[in-house]
């Protein structure tokens, strides 16, 4: 369990690292957000289809990762709902500093609630194999840098240190091996629990590649965002 809890810490702390990148480089070109959006989408597809429901199915049977499924996409669509949050490379602009600030913490706490099903899915790939945690927590990684980055620019162009920048998106990204260690409790119960998990993960990542990551990887560079998602797909591909 421990070294689950490191890995999916790890995933977290992608999160972290998206704050550094805006608060050393700036904000990043929008060319650069396309690409690792894109490619987040295709790694996120290629586990939830290749290893993801296949698994599902042979642990639990179609019903329950059906189940499973649905389930996981209408998680993260009650999410959206209850706490929309925003992403770099939207086109989005906020006016004066406390617009931007008060728009930096709303998108810090859809991230940090957002994070927890996150931490869930890596607890229930690593339940059923190993490989397959450490796929889930790759993919979720490389989505949370852009969440980082959205993070940050609101909150340092509100007049946010970069010190507390940099802590608020540590908590939001320590989120992730808190829904880890919540999975471990859940997921001990039956074959069939896992079976629904395992969908569950996948409905929830492909909810995300289709309401955020294509779309706002082809806000701006259409042909990056392809190839980004691409890439993305063969490493999925490659690693489960």
């Amino acid at each position: 369990m421990f070294e689950t809890i490191v890995v999916s810490g790890l995933a977290g702390l992608a999160t972290a690292l998206g704050a550094l990148v805006v608060i050393f480089l700036k904000k990043p070109s929008e060319k650069m957000v396309s690409v690792m959006m894109g490619f987040a989408a295709g790694i996120m597809i290629a586990i939830s289809t290749l290893e993801l429901i296949p698994e599902a199915v042979d642990l639990g049977g179609v019903f329950n990762t059906a189940l499973g499924f649905i389930l996981g996409a209408l998680l993260m669509f009650l999410l959206d709902l209850l706490v929309p949050h925003s992403h770099m490379g939207t086109g989005e602009r906020d006016n004066g500093e406390s617009q931007l600030k008060k728009m930096g913490y709303f998108i810090f706490l859809g991230i940090a609630l957002h994070n927890l099903p996150e931490g869930l899915a890596i607890g229930a790939g690593f339940v059923a194999e190993e490989a397959l945690g450490i796929s889930i927590a790759i993919a979720l990684a490389v989505h949370n840098i852009p969440e980082g980055m959205a993070t940050a620019v609101p909150l340092l162009g509100g007049g946010v240190s970069k010190g507390k920048v940099l802590l608020l998106t540590l908590v939001a990204g320590m989120m992730t091996p808190l829904g880890t260690a919540i999975g471990f409790l859940l997921f001990g119960l039956s074959e069939s629990f896992v079976s629904i998990a395992l969908s569950l993960a996948a409905g929830a990542m492909i909810y995300i590649v289709s309401d955020e990551l294509i779309p706002h990887s082809h806000k701006t560079h259409s042909h990056w965002a392809n190839l980004g998602l691409l890439c993305g797909f063969l490493l999925g591909f490659l690693i489960t």
